[in-house]
């Protein structure tokens, strides 16, 4: 019974869960195209008598269930499918035959898809029996690689043999690289370019970068003889340019002799870790690797002029190349390359014997590694796409949204993936390209989405459903020039079809806001979700959305009328969510809130400036000490602006003489206006201003000024400035007398006349001679 109970429940379970997915979220949907675009489960029905006059047009879209439970027949309904097309599906190969194998199938597809429906396709693999391997050897010739290099010139026979048994159609290549020929990475001293090695070693080859010995060949001499040909080289530092010659092995294929139908296997050996992007800074070189193939007598030319690859770079190149690498290293960088082979899809990693004697087995349990791994993924998708791959076969990794893993696939095994494409948004022939990693074959996938609607409306002459004055559009009346509304029954007359519009807009807003049709200049309302209609000159009332309490409208305890509640009188708040009560609003003297606030759900809500909880204090008030002096000041002292008026302009105050104040809430020391100052001080009693003050009866007011002292003061400070300016008159003239008495002492001194001689002295005696007087 309990297992009965539980399957039950579950069934439920599943069944709400199916109900619950299939929604139809409308936003403004005013078309059948703006209701397929609104979700995957969102159909429109055409049926011309679907909707009520007056109703919008918006309630022709929702779910299927929906819309045929209000009345819409199946033929009726508009709700486009999801649609493939297979373009190009030919049949997988048995074998390779010297021709080119099928081993993706299909290879080209076509969906049209709803927006927001996911739709799965089936795609299918199976690895051709006898499938041609390129394997291109790419070995690390630094000195410290000097005895595997003997070892590898003997493998040539063993390579063949264990390539064989994968497949007869094989070819090996040869590739040898060291490091860049420039400092610090190698000795630049032109003896060393020429010969990096041990000065005892005779057999060295001079410094390079990368060197491409042998293109692909399916001859064992070839390959013997060419690699018997190679000598070991030298750097300075650990790390080698693996990525370098990597990168030029991938993109030089010409020069390498890559096939198009074949599995492409580059083996890196090597015994140290790898420079990348970023390290020829140390030596200068400052452009970054361009990805482009730099080959010239089989010598890569732009090693000393171009950066290393970045490990990006090189896994976009891989792929896009197809090739494989299997990364045979010593075990002291194992880690390291472990490390890349993560970042790398497709490779492998195996752990090289001190002398490489083990390189066979590697390469061919890593081959085996490799082949048996069928990985299902893309290139870049459009936007608003999404992929999931789900494998079908004896052991399928996770479904995943990037790729899809079918492991220990054997040679000749179908195996499968279903597909599945979803489309967020509308688009037309938006293509990507789904591939199994490491292999050629693609299946290109092109996506066009069903965002308008096929609805074999009728002819283009007037329709009666339309009053003959319009066409009908996916059941919904379009009318000619001239008329308007639902069903075009309103002739425009002498006004235009805006102005009309606009008599139905409030603020210059949304039409009839959005909850009614403008008909003839005037609002005709919907119905709301629950049945009753909005109302008003603009549809902007309804009696279904006011505020809600505890899941209530209006808590219950009111009726909802235009958006706002009215609460019944044992209730208020802006939900009728409190009782009608001031208890909590009571003050210690018995009244409500100081009469400087109104009780609203039992909590006082103060006029401005007044504080909660009970408005008794008013923090952004003006001080009443400076507002209430001039009052004070006439009830207590008749004086004052208020003199003559004070009964009438000091009503809310109620004040008391006394010698000595008993009111300790508010203490005022103001001066007057006859300059005395007053001490008084206020209590403020029920309400903004009302109140109590008590003045002390003595003013402290200032002597009176002596007249006399003053007179006299002034006598007297004239007198002095007269008498101090005549000194100064006198001191100035003295001064002047000074200067020139001592300018004359100086010019009597300077002057050179004889002691008896003046020159100021005139001879009191005149002498006269007569020129006609001889003397005799």
């Amino acid at each position: 019974m309990d297992w009965f109970l539980f399957f039950l429940l579950l069934q439920m379970g599943r069944i709400g869960a199916s109900q619950q997915e299939e929604v139809c979220s409308k936003s403004v949907v005013n078309s059948c195209d703006d209701c397929i675009k609104s979700g995957p489960f969102c159909v429109w029905c055409k049926q011309l008598d679907f909707t009520k006059p007056g109703e919008q047009e918006a309630v022709r879209c929702d779910t299927k269930a929906q819309l045929t439970g209000r009345g819409c027949t199946e033929g009726e309904i508009i709700s486009p499918q999801n649609d493939q097309t297979i373009d190009k599906g030919e049949s997988l190969s048995e074998s390779f035959n010297n021709q080119e194998p099928i081993q993706l199938s299909p290879q080209k597809i076509s969906l049209r898809l709803r927006s927001g429906s996911p739709n799965t396709f089936k795609v299918s693999f199976k690895r051709v029996e006898g499938y041609p391997v390129d394997l291109y050897y790419l070995m690390d010739l630094s000195y410290s690689m000097k005895d595997d290099l003997e070892n590898v010139k003997e493998l040539g026979k063993d390579l063949f043999a264990a390539l064989k048994k994968i497949t007869e159609h094989a070819q090996i290549g040869f590739g040898a690289f060291v490091d860049k020929t420039v400092l610090p990475y190698t000795n630049t001293n032109k003896e060393k370019l020429l010969k990096p090695c041990d000065e005892n070693d005779q057999q060295c080859q001079a410094a390079f970068g990368y060197r491409h010995v042998l293109s692909m060949t399916p001859k064992e001499d070839d390959f013997k003889n060419k690699v018997t040909e190679q000598f070991i080289s030298g750097n300075l530092d650990p790390p080698e340019g693996s990525l370098d010659a990597m990168m030029q092995a991938a993109i030089c294929g010409d020069k390498i002799g890559w096939r198009n139908s074949s599995t492409r296997l580059i083996v890196l050996t090597t015994d140290a870790g790898f420079h990348m992007a970023g390290d020829g800074k140390l030596a200068g070189i400052l452009e970054p690797n361009d990805e482009h193939c730099h080959m010239d007598n089989n010598l890569y030319t732009n090693s000393a002029e171009m950066d290393y690859p970045s490990v990006g770079q090189l896994a976009v190149q891989l792929e896009k190349n197809n090739i494989q690498p299997i990364f045979a290293v010593t075990q002291n960088v194992e880690d390291v390359y472990k490390e890349l082979s993560q970042m790398i899809p497709k490779s492998e990693v195996g752990v090289l014997s001190t002398d490489s004697k083990n390189v066979v087995k590697l390469i061919e349990s890593a081959y085996n590694r490799l082949s048996s791994k069928v990985t299902l993924t893309h290139d870049n998708l459009p936007d608003n796409v999404q992929v999931i791959y789900t494998p079908k076969c004896k052991h399928p990794g996770p479904s995943g949204e990037t790729e899809g893993v079918c492991e220990n696939v054997q040679v000749g095994q179908e195996i499968s993936f279903d597909v599945t494409v979803t489309a967020y948004s509308c688009m037309k022939d938006k293509s990507f390209t789904i591939r199994p990693q490491g292999i050629k074959d693609t299946l290109t996938v092109t996506i066009s989405t069903n965002c308008e609607c096929q609805c074999s409306d009728p002819g283009p002459s007037g329709h009666t459903h339309c009053r003959g004055k319009g066409n009908v559009s996916c059941g919904i009346c379009s009318c000619r020039d001239g008329s308007i509304g639902q069903f075009c029954e309103c002739d425009v007359g002498g006004k235009d079809k805006p102005a009309l519009r606009a008599s139905c807009q409030r603020h210059n807003g949304t039409e009839c806001e959005g909850r009614g049709d403008c008909v003839c200049g005037r609002c005709e309302c919907h119905t709301t979700e629950g049945g009753n209609s909005y109302y008003g000159d603009f549809c902007e009332c309804d009696d279904e959305h006011c505020e809600k309490f505890q899941n209530k409208l209006c808590g219950g305890n009111g009726n909802c009328k235009c958006g706002k509640c009215e609460c019944f009188k044992s209730h208020e708040g802006s939900a009728c969510q409190c009782g009608v009560s001031e208890e909590g609003c009571r003050t210690p003297n018995n009244t409500v809130c100081y009469g400087r606030g109104t009780c609203k759900c039992n909590r006082c809500e103060c006029k401005e400036g007044y504080q909660q909880p009970r408005c008794q204090t008013c923090l952004g008030c003006t001080d009443p000490c400076q507002t209430k002096l001039n009052c004070i000041e006439c009830l207590g002292f008749e004086s004052g602006p208020f003199k003559k008026n004070c009964s009438e302009a000091c009503v809310s105050i109620h004040h008391v003489m006394v010698d000595q104040s008993t009111i300790q809430s508010k203490k005022c020391h103001q001066k007057d206006s006859e300059g005395c100052w007053i001490n008084f001080n206020l209590d403020q009693l029920v309400g903004e201003d009302n109140y109590k003050a008590e003045i002390l009866k003595q003013r402290d007011c200032p002597a009176p000024p002596s007249i006399a002292a003053i007179i006299g003061g002034s006598i007297a400070s004239v007198a002095l400035i007269g008498i101090v300016l005549l000194m100064l008159i006198k001191l100035l003239i003295y001064m002047k007398d000074l200067k020139e008495f001592k300018k004359f002492e100086n010019e009597k001194k300077n002057s050179k006349w004889a002691k008896l001689d003046n020159p100021l002295f005139n001879s009191a005696t005149t002498t006269i001679e007569n020129p006609t007087f001889t003397g005799e």
